[in-house]
């Protein structure tokens, strides 16, 4: 990592917090499972509009449902065997539409407490934009969650470069994290360095955006799974 940068660490093993401290350290897991529910909120709700439910029925039931997992009795339910949140939160959250649909539907909009801060709007026009095929829930889920994964980490790694006085570099690079071609003579002409200065800056971008990649992963897997998981999401993400 280039010495420039502030350290800036995405906070590490999450799930294993959730995982290990559940019924021993009931406050420290809730407050990584909030963090993590935090984050990766937006599959869920997209997942339970796919299952038909109209947008304010899914913002409720998305609330709901991190309200019923961060009570003791949700950590509680938390296999250790589980080696994926992903895996467990999708689990729990259809148990929870089979079997909480009456008690969820009590809590209307402002009635009850804001478990986790919904960007409604955001989430609703996001999802307006999404393709309209036919795929299962379960495989959309696993694609926005995915996504959100990658947004996450292209948004620290921004942040990493603007916080470094690099956000010029950055904003001219970033184009070869999305597959597009490197271009390096067009990018060293706008920036006016040399090709070979710009293919250094390239390499360490890309080497960055792997490191963050698996950090973040790193937070909702088991150890020794973040491989197996990088795999999955990429296969998600072309398939």
């Amino acid at each position: 990592m280039d010495s420039s940068f502030p350290s800036k660490n995405f906070p590490t093993t999450l799930w294993t917090v959730v995982l290990h401290a559940g019924r021993d350290e009931p406050v420290r897991a809730r407050a990584a499972l909030a963090q993590l529910c935090q984050a990766y909120w937006y599959p869920l709700y997209s997942f339970i509009r796919r299952r038909g439910y109209a947008p304010h029925d899914a913002q409720d039931l998305t609330q709901a449902f991190f309200a019923q997992l961060l009570e003791k009795r949700g950590l509680e339910d938390v296999d250790p065997k589980v080696g994926r949140f992903r895996t467990f939160l999708l689990a729990s959250l259809k148990n929870f539409l089979a079997n909480d649909w009456d008690r969820a539907h009590a809590l209307k909009r402002g009635g009850g407490q804001t478990i986790v801060s919904l960007d409604d709007e955001r989430a609703e026009s996001r999802y307006q934009l999404e393709p309209s095929h036919d795929v299962t829930p379960e495989r959309h889920f696993e694609r926005q969650w995915a996504m959100t994964l990658l947004d996450q980490v292209l948004d620290a790694l921004r942040d990493e470069y603007h916080e470094g006085g690099k956000g010029a570099l950055f904003e001219e690079l970033k184009a070869v994290l999305i597959g597009q071609p490197a271009a390096y003579a067009y990018m060293a002409a706008r920036l006016r360095r040399s090709e070979g200065a710009i293919k250094v800056a390239v390499h360490r971008l890309r080497r960055r955006y792997r490191e963050l990649m698996r950090a973040r992963i790193a937070e909702t897997v088991g150890e020794g799974d973040v491989e197996d998981e990088l795999r999955h999401l990429l296969t998600v993400l072309v398939g």
